[in-house]
């Protein structure tokens, strides 16, 4: 049998898809996967992330601080009166001096440059003054100087002053040693270089009315001496001043008269052009004798405190109470106002105060102060 050439090539195709077939594996079969070659550890070191760097920044120019406030200038005052002085006193001590007031002994030298003046009565129905200074300095002769008596002693020591005088009672003399105050004694002690005998004085007045004394005395004194110039450390001056002292809501005060006892009258007199009282006593001017000037002040205190006599004490001294308080009067400016003064103990200052427990303001100037008897008298009109 004869088979055509062209029917064999046709079924070439499909013999060799048959052989694939035979040789072929199974479909099915899975085929198996090469293991993987094992991949080394690789360490790679990553550095840390770099901090950003900052952008320069623009300088600006710095605000400028605010400059501190100035503090107000206080220019130095006297810590008695409130007026200004070239010199600053807030921290020195001053000086009390007990000055004769006999009227056999007038005139007395220096007063006038006193910065506050006390008086107060001894024994006999006279008074005497405790004059205080805070710069002696260049005050001249000083007198005539009296002996001290225990409220004298406790009214210097309410300055913390050198207390001056020539003499005393002995109760005096007892307080000012068991008080330890400093002294400058014209009987008593190494102070006979600070006073002398006025020679005209001796002549005119006798030996009782003729010891004196001067700033420069005084002054040169102290500068040789071991005692304290300057104030404790815890010593807070109370007084305090205002330019015009006048009280508010007072009664007129222009001419007014203060009846220390039967036999001694000290008198004021306001003058509106100047905003001074002008004092009398003796029957006349109350005048300094080293240069004729009558006494004149911005203030004038009366302060009430029981009076009675010393027990047993044959001169008829006098007890007068200069602690614990009483009624008085503040005069200033042609107006009077009541008061109330107080102190504590023997080494207390005087606090005065209105009615109302407000704190009595001084006028800038000097200041004298009348301590009286409760049943004194007082005209003021």
């Amino acid at each position: 049998m004869r088979i055509k050439t062209s029917r064999i090539l046709s079924y070439i195709p499909l013999i060799i898809i048959a052989i694939l077939l035979v040789f072929s594996p199974p479909a099915c079969a899975q085929q198996e996967e090469p293991e993987p070659e094992p991949v080394p550890n690789i360490i790679i070191d990553i550095p840390p992330p770099s901090e950003p760097v900052p952008e320069p920044e623009t300088e600006s120019e710095p605000e400028p601080e605010p400059e501190p406030e100035p503090e107000p200038e206080t220019e130095p005052f006297n810590p008695l009166t409130g007026l200004p002085t070239a010199t600053d006193f807030s921290l020195s001590r001053p000086m009390a001096i007990v000055i004769n007031n006999i009227r056999s002994s007038q005139p007395q030298l220096g007063v006038s440059q006193a910065d506050i003046i006390y008086e107060i009565l001894v024994e006999g129905g006279i008074t005497r003054m405790l004059a205080v200074f805070q710069d002696i300095t260049d005050v001249g002769i000083i007198g005539s100087i009296r002996s001290a008596r225990t409220y004298y002693v406790d009214i210097a020591q309410s300055y913390d002053a050198v207390l001056v005088f020539a003499g005393g009672s002995p109760q005096a003399y007892s307080a000012i040693s068991s008080r330890g105050i400093s002294r400058i004694d014209g009987v008593h002690g190494p102070f006979s270089s600070v006073f002398y005998r006025d020679q005209q004085r001796l002549r005119s007045m006798g030996f009782t009315h003729s010891l004196v004394t001067s700033g420069e005395r005084i002054t040169d004194w102290l500068n040789t001496s071991d005692y304290r110039l300057e104030l404790e450390d815890d010593y807070k001056r109370a007084l305090e001043f205002a330019e015009d002292g006048t009280p508010a809501d007072g009664t007129p005060a222009l001419d007014f008269a203060v009846r220390f006892s039967a036999s001694k009258v000290t008198s004021f007199m306001y003058d509106d052009s100047d905003g001074l009282y002008y004092l009398t006593q003796h029957g006349g001017p109350y005048r300094d004798g080293n240069d004729s000037t009558q006494l004149a002040v911005t203030n004038v205190l009366i302060l009430r405190t029981s009076v009675s006599q010393i027990s047993g004490d044959g001169e008829g001294r006098l007890d007068i109470s200069t602690t614990g308080g009483g009624p008085g009067y503040f005069i200033c400016g042609g107006q009077y106002v009541g008061i109330e003064w107080s102190r504590k103990d023997d080494s207390s200052q005087f606090i005065y105060t209105l009615e109302d427990g407000t704190p009595l303001i001084l006028g800038q100037g000097k200041t004298y102060i009348c301590v009286i008897p409760n049943q004194a008298d007082l005209e003021i009109s």
